[in-house]
């Protein structure tokens, strides 16, 4: 099992910035690939970035990249998203999820945190 508390959400202003923190853990949770997924109102779940369990392997959705950074502290099993250049199409929730090595889909999931980009 592993436990994922996110931290960091809130409302920005277009252009604005904020971290996301997402804290791991468990006795293995140091093994597993952190990434975060968003949902907005009435659209598909949105998988944006990921991090391997080593920090070395990055993903990044096209809508995301350049404007987000996913890192993490391995000493902590803490991830970290900083997102940058926000805009109001960023507004979802964002979850932090868990999947072990080799896993195509998350199997662990955070409770969520509300992200607001104000126009």
């Amino acid at each position: 099992q592993v436990q994922l508390v996110e931290s960091g959400g809130g409302l920005v202003q277009d252009g604005g910035s904020l971290r996301l923190s997402c804290v791991a853990s468990g006795r293995t949770a140091s093994m597993y690939t952190l990434g975060w997924v968003r949902q907005a109102p009435g659209k598909e779940r949105e998988s944006i970035a990921s991090i391997s369990f080593n920090g070395r392997n990055t993903y990044y959705a096209d809508s995301v990249k350049g404007r987000f950074i996913i890192s993490r502290d391995t000493s902590k099993n803490t991830a970290y998203l900083q997102m940058n250049s926000l805009k109001p199409e960023d507004t979802a929730v964002y979850y932090c999820a868990a999947r072990f090595r080799g896993e195509s889909e998350y199997q662990f999931w955070g409770q969520g945190t509300q992200v607001t980009i104000s126009a």
